[in-house]
């Protein structure tokens, strides 16, 4: 078995969610605290091993590449004001991986996004972080998907237990526990937005999946799903048809940082954890709370 070291995040969305903003700014780029949202996808692979790192952009997302290069005229202007600390937390961001950046050109669905990824992959099985989906956990997530692909060698789907109304928006798997296992199960199926009836659990997939090369022939013979786009849903349902998929219920928080509450909530978390600013923006917080 093959050590994961690949990742690929699909940040090729218009963020209409997150209009009038993100007309201007990337939604990946909006900040959290002092941070953009796409750094904290990018440190989540960094911290389980991750070494490639393949984001899929589209036009206007320059921003980003930006943001993971080197900036000669920051370090600059930091150097000569003698603020050292900064300009190596600036360098660090830039060398924390390797990198890379490529166009989807046409938003054709995140199984289009993901298929683009083929050269980058490779022979190598490799890990798709939803660009919409941060997740802040003691062990970070994608750390716990390869684990749990070393232990039973096959892909993996983070999934939670979710109300019946999300599994309309998302999906919903066919699971049985694993045997011994915690917060484990074999996936034989899956089905993309089910209409009331459909549903095979409440488990629905979150934001992570660990998948090997094998899914790009899938997504090269797959026929347009829901909303006339390439599904990923759909190719992985394939996977756990013909061999199986693992399902992680894993342990963290998700924030939908696609929706101004999910946004709002994950700067609220991390702004009170912030080292900077943390102590100071509880009290404030607990203050405000109590005029509402």
């Amino acid at each position: 078995m093959k050590n994961v070291r690949k990742a690929v995040i699909p940040a090729a969305g218009l963020g209409t969610r997150m209009l009038p903003i993100s007309a201007a700014v990337p939604k990946e780029m909006l900040p959290i605290v002092d941070l953009p949202a796409i750094y904290h996808l990018v440190e989540e692979a960094v911290l389980s091993g991750i070494t490639d790192i393949l984001i899929i952009t589209n036009r206007g997302k320059d921003a980003m590449e930006d943001f993971f290069d080197l900036s000669p005229e920051y370090e600059a202007a930091l150097r000569e004001k003698g603020r050292t600390d900064e300009l190596e937390r600036l360098r660090k961001i830039a060398m924390m991986a390797n990198v890379t950046f490529l166009r989807q050109r046409e938003t054709r669905g995140l199984g289009h996004a993901v298929g683009r990824a083929r050269a980058f992959v490779g022979d190598e099985p490799f890990v798709v972080l939803y660009g919409d989906d941060i997740m802040f956990a003691k062990k970070p997530v994608t750390a716990q998907m390869i684990e749990a692909y070393k232990t039973h060698g096959l892909p993996v789907a983070a999934v939670k237990p979710v109300p019946p109304a999300l599994l309309r928006k998302y999906c919903s798997l066919k699971v049985e526990p694993i045997a011994g296992e915690e917060r484990l199960y074999h996936c034989t199926d899956m089905i993309k937005k089910p209409k009331e009836g459909e549903e095979f659990s409440d488990l629905a997939i979150l934001g992570r999946v660990l998948l090997e090369p094998r899914v790009f022939d899938i997504l090269d013979e797959l026929p347009p799903g829901a909303g006339g786009e390439i599904q990923l849903t759909d190719a992985m349902a394939i996977l756990a048809r013909t061999g199986g998929m693992t399902a992680l219920d894993y342990e963290g928080v998700r924030y939908d940082l696609g929706s101004k509450l999910g946004f709002l909530t994950a700067n609220v978390v991390r702004g009170v954890a912030h080292p900077e600013i943390g102590e100071e923006f509880s009290a404030w917080l607990k203050e405000f709370v109590k005029e509402l």
